[in-house]
């Protein structure tokens, strides 16, 4: 959960919050710098391969290095909405979103995720979510399904996103709009009656999200469809 400014001025300490203020200052002045053609075609998403090749770290804007630092200067606890706050108070362009995200540690490649939504990038991103899906780490999978994952990725990769959550144990609470998407999806009520099959076949429990996911694929007004078969007891 992302912390708002005022929240944050509430709960971190005079030099925090006076780091914090220097920061953001410099993420303004970066977002109403003028830009040039080169940046333009990095936000609208044109260079948005080539960014992720060529993005040097000397031509890092400051507030990019004031980025790395949040955790150290505001708390691993606020890093997240710190961050977030920078992205959204540059205004970030593809370009610095790859390049935080290329070259930052989970945390920071975590909380690039959480703000996707937040900026105007369109669906330039993905690449950025489709990199974290394709991770084992479960901080990554779970910022990956938010809001952003729920604009812009296609049905196939968005079904593929709900199985590696149950497949990786991340709630699928962490879904964004989950029941909107998954409403009247027979394939992906198909996907998870399978993969409720295959647990059973193995002698392994179904787990409860997925019985919770597959009863949102009914359409409004209809029973859930069943799994392939009852979980067995702990027992069995």
């Amino acid at each position: 959960m992302l912390t708002s400014r005022e929240e944050l001025d509430a709960e971190l300490g005079e030099v925090a919050r006076a780091w914090l203020d220097a920061a953001l200052a410099e993420a303004a002045d970066d977002a109403a710098r003028p830009k040039t053609a080169a940046d333009d075609a990095a936000r609208s998403g044109a260079a948005a391969d080539a960014s992720r090749t060529a993005a040097s770290p000397y031509a890092s804007p400051s507030w990019e290095l004031r980025y790395a630092a949040a955790g150290r200067h505001c708390g691993q606890r606020h890093a997240d909405s710190v961050r977030s706050l920078l992205l959204v108070e540059a205004r970030a362009p593809l370009a610095s979103v790859t390049r935080l995200y290329d070259q930052g540690t989970a945390a920071e490649r975590r909380a690039v995720l959480l703000t996707l939504h937040l900026l105007d990038l369109g669906d330039t991103a993905l690449p950025l979510v489709e990199d974290a899906l394709r991770a084992n780490d479960t901080r990554l999978v779970a910022a990956a399904v938010g809001p952003y994952a729920a604009d812009h990725l296609a049905p196939h990769a968005w079904r593929h996103a709900v199985l590696k959550c149950l497949f990786t144990e991340v709630p699928v609470t962490a879904v964004a709009r989950l029941a909107d998407r998954a409403r009247s999806d027979t394939e992906l009520a198909r996907m998870l009656t399978d993969f409720a099959a295959e647990r059973t076949a193995a002698g392994r429990p179904v787990p409860e999200d997925l019985r919770t996911a597959l009863a949102l694929t009914a359409p409004a007004g209809h029973p859930a469809p069943p799994t392939a078969a009852p979980a067995p007891t702990e027992e069995s």
